[in-house]
């Protein structure tokens, strides 16, 4: 087993020794733990060419035309196409 040090923002470090105490675990298993979620989330084997990025899953119809859903990548106007969403 290796050592290491890192560095965690103050409310990461609080919330995490949180989560450990509830759950019984020193902060050491909940990082292990939390390391061990991410390198089975983001297993990677190294050779680009055997990666594909996932298939897309559908999310249904956003009911907007071309130009609505080109009115609709301006951030500002994102509350209007929410809208125009459900009134379709």
């Amino acid at each position: 087993m290796k050592r290491t040090q890192i560095q965690l923002p103050d409310e990461l470090y609080r919330e995490l020794k949180q989560i450990a105490a509830q759950r019984e675990w020193s902060l050491a298993d909940a990082l292990r733990r939390g390391a061990e979620y991410v390198v089975r989330v983001y297993r990677f084997s190294g050779d680009s060419d055997d990666w594909h990025p996932p298939k897309p899953r559908p999310l249904g119809s956003i009911m907007l035309s071309s130009d609505e859903l080109r009115e609709c990548a301006n951030p500002e106007a994102l509350l209007d196409c929410n809208q125009a969403g459900e009134d379709s």
